[in-house]
């Protein structure tokens, strides 16, 4: 019996809704695009930030202090071709790529002005899917019809990674959806971390309770923490 060949997987473009809020999911899906040509290339790349202290007694360079990684940046090129089709234009497809560059009606409305998060997907692939920002976009028109219209174009867009995969429940406090989380260095604090996210060092309870620590000055380098959301922020300061 022949073994049944399996489809090819075609690669798609989904822009969704911004969030209405920091830490929820996006919204409804604003356009999709389904990709004719599957990319020949995908370029991944992430960045980690370290941080030195100078020492005046040390022979060499101090050992590196790890602050914090970096989002995900997918890099492709996306070919369009309209040659064969009734409409003979690729700027409807051009159209829907450049919506993700603008703020949407909907954050508009919010007064809070926010571009679609916009999500490649690809057959199973994992490391390339995730939910991000375009960053970048640049078209590149190489054929045209007699009357002007682009029947052909090249589109190369980045796109940077707008969330992380939530860390779940932290076992002292509950469920509580995060806004962030904080790799602690030398130096750090409770009060410090709090002036920096919210603008109130006094908010650090916040972040203690969401940790389960009884002594905001003693932190320990290397641990991470859970900086919630400033909607549970705002629910603690009320109670």
């Amino acid at each position: 019996m022949a073994a049944v060949r399996a489809s090819v997987a075609r690669a798609q473009l989904t822009l969704k809704e911004p969030p209405a809020a920091v830490g929820a999911k996006p919204g409804g899906t604003i356009a999709q695009l389904n990709l004719q040509f599957n990319p020949n290339s995908l370029q991944l790349r992430k960045s980690t930030e370290w941080r030195r202290t100078p020492s005046r007694m040390a022979g060499e360079s101090a050992l590196p202090e790890f602050v914090g990684s970096g989002p995900r940046e997918l890099s492709l090129e996306v070919f369009l071709d309209a040659t064969s089709k009734h409409d003979n234009s690729v700027e409807q497809a051009v159209e829907k790529l450049m919506k993700g560059c603008v703020p949407t009606p909907a954050s508009l409305a919010r007064k809070k002005p926010a571009s679609p998060w916009v999500r490649f997907e690809w057959g199973s692939a994992r490391t390339t899917s995730f939910d991000g920002v375009l960053s970048s976009l640049s078209v590149t028109y190489s054929l045209f019809d007699v009357d002007g219209k682009p029947l052909r174009a090249t589109c190369s867009l980045s796109i940077e990674e707008a969330s992380v995969d939530p860390p779940g429940q932290n076992p002292t406090s509950g469920a509580r959806t995060a806004r962030s989380t904080h790799t602690v260095v030398a130096g750090d604090s409770l009060p410090l971390l709090a002036w920096r996210e919210y603008g109130d060092a006094t908010a650090w309870r916040v972040i203690a309770e969401a940790n389960g620590i009884d002594d905001p000055m003693a932190l320990v380098p290397g641990a991470e923490l859970v900086v919630p959301a400033l909607g549970d922020v705002g629910g603690e300061e009320e109670r």
